[in-house]
């Protein structure tokens, strides 16, 4: 059974598209069918996965924007056989204008991932670190949300902001929205305050908050400027490893 799953954090630095692009990677390298779709303007997951990626041409925008277009023909190959790319541009930037006059906006992106929904696993959908027509967009074509949260105080005063918001979209747009995990990034197990995080963070999701949390750590940051996740950057790093460990652990909640 196929699964859209949106990262989505409306603050920004929080290591969406770092889990975006190694939790996809990983999920690939164990045999998964993935299909990943830049929706953030910033195109870091479509440069991190991409060897050839060019600003040149967002399939991302004509996704959305030319509904005669075949969304095969916009599907990006990359260095896994079993992981593809859907990838953005700059160009999407002054989208949600052009969007926003079209009655059916909340409903295209489901709409186009619909058709090739039975050709993955899992699409992961890298979404904006704000709160507008794209996120939105995203989390009313997907059927549930991973939400990375950084180790620090002012994460924990975000969490009923970003809980409202998902509601919010489920109220409105989206019944059947549900949340798939939450996921501790930049932790550091030295540190009494992200511990102290952790914890908190446990008492309010529960069993929804992933065992496996990813620790602070260079060799992650310095990837995606060589267009690489990861796996391929430094697969011995303790990045690759947290990695790893969250791609296994999501696999056996889906109870794959």
């Amino acid at each position: 059974m196929s699964k859209t799953i949106v990262i989505f954090n409306q603050k920004g630095g929080v290591g969406k598209t770092t889990t975006a692009i190694n939790l996809s990677y990983a999920l690939a390298k164990l045999g998964q069918r993935v299909l990943c779709v830049d929706m953030d303007a910033q195109s870091n997951l479509s440069s991190g996965l991409l060897e050839d990626y060019s600003e040149q041409a967002s399939s991302t925008y004509t996704l959305l924007t030319d509904d005669t277009k075949d969304i095969r023909s916009l599907i990006k190959p990359t260095k896994l056989d079993k992981l593809h790319v859907i990838d953005s541009s700059t160009d999407i930037a002054g989208l949600e204008i052009e969007l926003a006059q079209k009655g059916d906006w909340k409903e295209i992106l489901k709409r186009r991932l619909d058709e090739i929904k039975s050709d993955y696993d899992f699409i992961f959908i890298d979404s904006p670190p704000s709160l507008g027509i794209l996120s939105i967009m995203s989390l009313a074509a997907a059927n549930s949300v991973i939400i990375p949260i950084q180790a620090e105080y002012y994460a924990l005063e975000g969490v009923s902001k970003l809980i409202r918001t998902i509601e919010l979209v489920k109220e409105n747009y989206n019944q059947a929205l549900t949340i798939e995990g939450v996921l501790i990034t930049m932790f550091d197990a030295r540190n009494n305050l992200h511990t102290e995080v952790f914890s908190e963070v446990q008492n309010f999701f529960g069993a929804k908050l992933y065992t496996a949390v990813i620790n602070r750590n260079i060799r992650l940051a310095e990837a995606p400027s060589y267009s690489m996740s990861i796996f391929e950057y430094d697969k011995a790093s303790k990045g690759a490893e947290n990695y790893m460990n969250l791609a296994e652990e999501f696999l056996q909640k889906q109870g794959r």
